[in-house]
């Protein structure tokens, strides 16, 4: 099988000869280590827009200047109801944001006013195309961008802790913001349904502490399960990047129609294990993010946490690890390699488990 087969394959839990072994297009430089990684059968994850988003009514400028080595990116957007604007820095392999949207109250009309404009128009020919070029040695993946709650809160409205004084100051501002992204979501779902890609990720990076289990279940589920069902229309798969902790929301997620779950990332360093969160989502398809933490361990203890982690794990079929955070630039190219040697490892000692 090519590396793309056998994620595909394994994304509709199905039966593959090893568990897939990924990486995010982002997440190493291309060279002589990536394409050793490529060589043992790993599957780069190119993440593709299919859409395009448009705001036909509103100016937007953007200024870039530099403060010694540092460079900024300010965006300002003229808006009938007043001005708004953003600041980044280019951090190299992540960007910063210093000011989001929302400054003060007065600076809602001009949100809903940016967020109704909106336009989205389909974007397929260059996502056909790099799928063609990649052939077997990638899979690329859609999105639908963040659930229409989460877009407030780690999106470019307003911020956590923004956020979380709103919520409890002027909850019915929050809410209409919510409701404007909730329709302009709805338009986007069948764009994506109909698009080249075989799968999509809805949102993610859900934080249970913030949130908490009654609104995840009122303002996440629903949307989830909306999406699912355009989506499965057209025989295609959602997901979702659940990278936190998730015990408190695995009864609700275990409840909803997604097919598979990508980014969890076992205990150490969440709340929840492997295992059991197999327990918790015995339908689902389990893409997990290799626990972070674990590349700074030798060789050695990575490789045995990836052979222990696909014993937890029980069945293989409708299991892929990935690498789905940043990892320690000096450790990459061993941490993986040891990765892939450990489920390797596996796959010799447990012939059975991966017998046609």
């Amino acid at each position: 099988m090519t590396p793309r087969e056998r994620v595909e394959q394994a994304l509709r839990g199905g039966h593959t000869d090893r568990v897939p072994f990924t990486i995010y297009e982002c997440m190493i430089p291309q060279c002589a280590g990536e394409r050793q990684l490529r060589n043992r059968g790993c599957c780069i994850v190119h993440r593709l827009p299919v859409f395009t988003t448009h705001r036909p009514n509103v100016k937007t400028v953007q200024e870039v200047y530099w403060e010694g080595e540092r460079k900024f990116t300010r965006t300002r957007y003229e808006t009938p109801h007043g001005a708004l604007s953003t600041l980044s820095e280019d951090g190299g392999f992540t960007s910063w944001r210093h000011e989001l949207l929302l400054k003060r109250p007065e600076d809602y009309a001009a949100i809903r006013f940016l967020l109704r404009d909106e336009v989205y128009a389909p974007a397929y020919a260059a996502y056909a195309r790099a799928e063609a070029a990649f052939g077997g040695d990638a899979i690329c993946r859609a999105n639908f961008g963040l659930e229409p709650m989460q877009e407030l809160i780690s999106g470019g409205v307003m911020g956590m802790q923004t956020y979380c004084e709103e919520w409890m100051e002027r909850r019915d501002e929050v809410l209409r913001l919510y409701e404007i992204l909730v329709a302009n979501r709805r338009k986007i779902y069948p764009l994506v349904a109909q698009s080249p890609a075989s799968h999509a990720n809805y949102g993610g990076n859900v934080t249970p502490e913030i949130i908490g289990k009654e609104n995840f279940e009122k303002y996440f589920v629903p949307h989830y399960n909306e999406a699912a069902e355009v989506m499965h229309r057209h025989g295609k798969l959602i997901g979702c990047h659940f990278d936190a902790n998730t015990r408190i929301l695995a009864p609700a997620i275990a409840g909803t129609a997604l097919d598979y779950i990508e980014a969890f990332t076992p205990a150490p360093d969440t709340d929840q294990t492997l295992a059991e969160a197999r327990a918790a989502w015995p339908g689902k398809v389990l893409w997990i993010n290799f626990p972070s933490s674990v590349h700074l361990q030798p060789d050695a203890a990575v490789e045995q946490v990836a052979f222990d982690l696909l014993e937890q794990a029980g069945p293989v079929d409708g299991l892929l690890v990935g690498i789905t955070e940043d990892m320690p630039p000096e450790r990459w190219p061993h941490s993986c390699l040891a990765i892939m040697d450990g489920l390797d490892r596996h796959a010799r000692e447990h012939p059975a488990r991966y017998a046609p």
